[in-house]
């Protein structure tokens, strides 16, 4: 399925050959996608965003976003090996252990303390690392601005998680509920700024379309210098614990 997904992200050309670096065939199908997405933020996630982030403590949203980085973590090593950076999978193999153990499951982010701090990594940046083009830009259903590349990516980061085979079906529906509420958590403190996108813009979808394409793009060009992020678990400053 990778392959094939891959294979049709290649079919199409990258940004440098489309203009204003933005390869956008689908526009009308996904403007209409961007339509829905936005419906749904104004009906369900704009007011659930800002309940969340003025009623829940503080302390319980790290909680749970803690939970949620922790149960993502053994995807971003399987994706960081794949795309051969070692020391980064070596040292979210020991966030993960940590934050697992001294963490309380993962609730309290001491790692972060040791000098490891959070990094996420997505199938999306390894069909990147392998040479495969972004593709076309897409607006996916709930999920938002994406590209064929991406859009691929998240298919296969479903199967991906080596907690999924592991973990009981109670747990793994908790780890489901942290993410989902750790999104739902992002759209309420991030409110001010998505809504001047979403409701503010002269053209939201453009807009949405720009800022998405420059960040993912940002992103996977510092991929190659996180590896100089690598932790020695000798040089850890444990002290205090």
């Amino acid at each position: 399925m990778a392959l094939l997904l891959a294979a049709g992200a290649c079919s199409v050309p990258g940004p440098s050959a489309a203009p204003d670096a933005v390869h956008d065939p689908y526009e009308a199908q996904n403007r209409r996608v961007h339509a829905f997405n936005r419906k749904v933020d104004e009906r369900l996630l704009r007011s659930s965003g800002a309940g969340y982030a003025q009623t829940v403590p503080q302390g319980v949203q790290d909680n749970i976003s803690n939970l949620a980085d922790t149960v993502s973590l053994p995807r971003t090593v399987v994706n960081q090996v794949l795309q051969g950076r070692l020391g980064d999978a070596t040292r979210n193999t020991l966030r993960f252990a940590v934050n697992a153990t001294l963490g309380f499951g993962g609730l309290a982010d001491v790692a972060s303390d040791l000098g490891m701090p959070p990094d996420e990594s997505d199938f999306g940046e390894t069909l990147h690392v392998w040479g495969v083009p972004e593709g076309a830009y897409l607006a996916l259903p709930f999920l938002g601005p994406s590209t064929e590349r991406d859009a691929a990516g998240d298919v296969v980061d479903l199967a991906l998680n080596p907690l999924s085979y592991v973990l009981p079906t109670r747990a793994r529906r908790v780890a489901t509920g942290a993410r989902i509420l750790d999104k739902v958590g992002e759209r309420g403190r991030f409110g001010g700024t998505v809504d001047s996108v979403l409701y503010d813009s002269a053209d939201p979808y453009a807009q949405l379309r720009l800022i998405y394409l420059q960040n993912r793009r940002f992103e996977l060009g510092g991929a190659a210098a996180a590896e100089d992020a690598y932790i020695d678990p000798e040089a850890l400053d444990t002290e205090g614990f």
